[in-house]
């Protein structure tokens, strides 16, 4: 990887980069899970000062975006996904200026900065709240979802949390309950008040006055709730993708208690401020239909910019599964625009989900090509880069409530937010001075970014050099998709862009040397500069176990 100069574009907090039309669908985006990033000021967590200092590393991957997950101030029961106070950082992480000076140091290198937007429900923490639940009259009386008990003192209704158990918490000095669609320390807001959608869109103009360039939309299928409270009818296909087996959630269709009509204006609302600052939003979308969703959100480009959803979080691998996914999305949408992503701080990370105990080098290389060629802007969830395992921790170090309630059938979340290993000479692989809020496992300080930047063969250089490329190669940043026909593990699409030559790409998932006959109406040629070590001869591509090809169409 080589260093990047910090004089490509300078900018100061609260302006923007000039950027072209359409700039985020042609960008990678890089998720950057702050708690486990870089330790600077050696409390064994993460913060704001050490994302900036490795913002070189960030830039040489070849990225454009980086993602950060929430640094706001917080009483972290959830790490930061319990918000209270939009408008400030946790100490934990730093302060506003370290991130003013975040902000500044990746426009110099010609990053933009997205930031997470937790709008759903904030923390019980938070003032919002406090002054909701003192009253059934205070002037924040209906920021938040209440209801009364039925007859009997029972839940309002039939509605569960997607952490374990009823969506509905008693409070005794309303004598009512309060939604909560996650933590019961995460009250869910009350979006059919407009003073509250209001009080979010200036939350996040707060942000975007400091320079930010867009936002992640967390949870956003849950603004809106049914104002009659109706129960949600039992689900005629149980939903395993966004919520594990063991948790009942995944019984329930959740027709009434979010994806809501109610959702669209808002984010139209949302993308007329975004407009002004010439901002972008991605949305998650952990729906039980997430690829009708994901259409409706980012349809007619006048809300969400972009969606991603589980399917491809999921444990099901199959070149199958990944075709039918991008085909039905691309199916589904109306000039929208989707993010794929195989990783993230929510889900076991892909090589061990996807490549089992004994996946190698080859397999992280052949999952970022393969994500990398489809249609979509794609976001690589940190660490993926370096090929990280999921690290297995015993129940005593365990951070996460949802492993802590789930245990031992699902272990949580805390297995992909270990710290990243940046020097394996150093205590604690470099990641802090002190020992870390997880530990760091030893399979993961072997493949620490400092020995893979000495190795040319390693998965960070691949990672590095297979993005640069893809930034030459205008078919697969802005091209149409098509896929064929291809034998299991293998995934064959082509991409088409008016006036360029078709490129075809072909990748082997599996541990086994595959064999893939060309079209035989069309001559492709293999094309260099990839990394990936499939060969052509005559009319068939050798694929080596896990192992990749791409060829241009040969003029006619």
């Amino acid at each position: 990887m080589s260093d990047l100069s910090a004089t490509s574009i300078q900018s100061v907090p609260g302006q923007h980069p000039v950027k072209p039309a359409g700039w985020w669908r042609e960008a990678v985006i890089y998720q950057v899970y702050p708690r486990s990033f870089l330790d600077t000021d050696g409390d064994g967590v993460g913060d704001l000062p050490g994302i900036t200092a490795k913002l070189d590393y960030i830039a040489a991957l070849g990225v454009d975006m980086v993602w950060i997950s929430p640094f706001f101030t917080s009483p972290m029961r959830d790490f930061g996904y319990d918000v209270a106070d939009y408008c400030n950082v946790d100490p934990l992480f730093g302060s506003l200026a370290d991130f003013d000076a975040l902000v500044l140091r990746a426009h110099g290198l010609g990053l933009k900065i997205m930031i997470d937007q937790v709008l759903s429900h904030s923390s019980d923490d938070h003032p919002w709240f406090v002054e909701s639940r003192k009253s059934r009259d205070n002037p924040k009386a209906d920021w938040y979802v209440w209801a009364d008990p039925q007859a009997d003192g029972t839940a309002p209704n039939n509605w569960l949390s997607i952490f374990g158990g009823p969506a509905w918490q008693w409070d005794s000095r309303r004598c009512q309950y309060y939604l909560h669609n996650f933590l019961t320390s995460q009250p869910d807001m009350n979006f059919h008040q407009p003073a509250v959608q209001q009080a979010h869109l200036d939350n996040m103009r707060f942000w975007l006055e400091r320079g930010v360039d867009g936002f992640r939309m967390d949870a956003c299928i849950f603004h809106f709730h049914d104002l009659q409270l109706r129960n949600n009818p039992p689900a005629l296909i149980r939903n395993t993708v966004s919520v594990s087996a063991v948790n009942p959630y995944g019984m329930q269709a959740h027709v009434y208690d979010n994806t809501r009509p109610e959702n669209l204006p808002f984010f139209e609302k949302m993308r007329t401020l975004l407009n002004e600052y010439d901002a972008v939003a991605i949305g998650e979308i952990g729906a039980d239909n997430a690829l009708d969703i994901m259409a409706q959100y980012t349809a007619d480009g006048n809300k969400l910019h972009m969606a991603y959803s589980f399917n491809l979080l999921t444990d099901e691998k199959s070149a199958r599964h990944i075709r039918t996914q991008v085909e039905e999305f691309e199916a589904r949408v109306k000039g929208g625009w989707a993010s794929w992503s195989v990783g993230n701080h929510d889900v076991k990370r892909v090589m061990t989900r996807w490549g089992g105990e004994r996946a190698t080098p080859a397999f992280a290389k052949v999952v970022l090509a393969m994500q990398l060629a489809l249609k979509g802007t794609p976001c690589v969830y940190q660490g993926d880069e370096l090929g990280l395992t999921e690290a297995d921790l015993p129940y005593e170090v365990l951070q996460d409530p949802v492993g802590l309630t789930f245990w031992p059938e699902m272990k949580g979340r805390d297995g992909c937010r270990t710290p990243i290993p940046w020097d394996a000479t150093q205590p604690n692989a470099g990641f802090s001075a002190v020992q870390p809020w997880l530990p760091l496992v030893p399979e993961h300080v072997a493949a620490a970014a400092s020995q893979q930047q000495q190795d040319p063969s390693s998965v960070l250089n691949f990672s590095a050099g297979i993005i640069a490329w893809r930034k030459t190669m205008p078919q697969l940043t802005r091209g149409d998709i098509v896929f064929y026909d291809a034998p299991e593990p293998v995934l064959a699409l082509r991409r088409d862009l008016d006036g360029m030559p078709a490129v075809m790409a072909l990748f082997n998932l599996g541990p086994q040397a595959m064999v893939f006959e060309l079209p035989e109406s069309v001559l492709f040629d293999r094309l260099e500069g990839h990394g990936l070590e499939g060969s052509v001869s005559s009319s068939k591509v050798e694929l080596p176990a896990y192992g990749g090809w791409f060829g241009v169409q040969r003029a006619s």
